[in-house]
């Protein structure tokens, strides 16, 4: 028997809103159809009533797993060089620990709607969460070396552990523009000619990345220094990262451009010139505990650019809520639309992982998940917006 839902708007995404509209589920989850409030197919037929907007299960299109028993740990407010110094001076912690925090992580995950998440690790441990998990996860196995003499060493590694996380889907991406080199780049982008291999880069996080390949100055060579790392390789780009990098990412995979805190409208633009599949991640609550900066997300909306949302990691964040993150762009930037965010938070998320046939919008044979958003005001959040896991 199918369970009928019904709210004061059914949002299927893909569609217009539906006032009163009614959704009807499998007892598999499966979306048999997407109905007006008079459909003569609920003639007779139970249907649960509330309050609110019924959507599709969250993508949270970032996150870090793995640093998820560093919540509270690490300084807010600090700017990305400290943070970065933060994590990695922090001790090392028992296995068991770290393992229960991810599996604390996931639950919390799936009590807040998330249904698929785009995940980063450096190394295996959580592929046993992820393979108990009720989650969709994509892992991206992220690369770090900027030296590029060992760009060949480095993605051997990689590899290996692409392997070792099959037959959980996952791709190999580099970290960032200040972690990697050209040459190892040039690996990833090599490799994805072959096989589907999208990527997730973190993007212009901190002022300071664009300083360092600008010019060479800046407290990334302090961060150099403490990890003890020789740049004397390096040479300044006169241009941004954004606009260093961007002309090496493959050709025939879709990349994911995250943070992405100050990127400017020129970096913008320049992207716009290359024949890449881009699309744009705003981790919003993240970006406050780092650099308390937000992206210029105004600059994004008139590019028709492909936008997501994600969460990062506990080091960054008080929770793993796809739904809080779209709260605090709204507070931040009045002007945007429920209705412009939601597909961000869905139907986008979704199409970057590839699993848009499934997830991300209200259709028929699909099996989205299905979120009520509680104490709305008519099609826009408020303060006290939350969400209830329907299905």
């Amino acid at each position: 028997m199918p369970n009928y839902f019904s709210a004061d708007y059914v949002f299927p995404v893909n569609t217009k809103p539906i006032p009163n509209g009614v959704v009807a589920i499998s007892s598999h989850g499966e979306i048999i159809g997407v109905y007006e409030k008079d459909h003569p197919d609920l003639k007779n037929q139970s249907i649960e009533k509330h309050k609110g907007i019924i959507v599709p299960g969250f993508v949270n299109s970032h996150c870090h797993l793995e640093l998820s028993h560093l919540k509270g740990k690490v300084q807010p407010n600090t700017g990305l060089i400290e943070f970065i110094k933060g994590v990695l001076g922090l001790k090392q912690f028992d296995q068991e620990e770290v393992l229960a925090a991810m599996e604390a992580a996931d639950e919390e995950m799936q009590k807040n709607g998330i249904v698929a998440v785009g995940d980063i690790s450096n190394h295996i441990l959580s592929k046993s969460v992820k393979e108990k998990s009720k989650l969709y996860y994509h892992t991206f196995i992220e690369l770090i070396g900027i030296n590029p003499a060992v760009a060949r060493e480095v993605f051997q590694k990689g590899l290996k552990l692409k392997e070792e996380f099959a037959p959980l889907p996952n791709s190999i991406t580099p970290h960032a523009p200040y972690s990697v080199s050209k040459e190892l780049i040039k690996e990833i982008a090599h490799f994805a000619i072959k096989s589907e291999n999208i990527i997730s880069i973190h993007n212009q996080e901190s002022e300071e990345e664009n300083k360092f390949f600008r010019y060479r100055t800046g407290k990334f060579l302090d961060l150099y220094e403490f990890l003890k790392q020789d740049i004397s390789f390096f040479k300044p780009q006169a241009r941004n990262s954004l606009q260093t990098f961007t002309p090496s990412f493959p050709e025939n995979q879709r990349i994911l451009l995250v943070h992405n805190t100050y990127t400017s409208l020129k970096d913008l633009y320049f992207v716009k010139r290359f024949n890449r599949d881009v699309y744009w991640c705003f981790c919003p609550k993240a970006n406050l505990y780092i650099e308390n900066r937000l992206p210029k997300v105004d600059l994004f909306l008139p590019q028709d650019f492909q936008l997501t949302v994600g969460t990062d990691s506990y080091a960054s964040n008080d929770g793993l809520c796809v739904l809080s993150e779209l709260k605090v762009l709204h507070e931040h930037f009045p002007k945007l639309a429920f209705s412009e965010t939601i597909r961000w938070a869905t139907l986008n998320g979704a199409k970057f992982l590839g699993i848009d046939k499934t997830f991300g919008s209200l259709e028929k044979g699909k099996k989205p998940g299905l979120n009520l958003i509680t104490y709305t005001n008519d099609l826009q959040l408020t303060r006290n917006s939350g969400v209830k896991k329907l299905i």
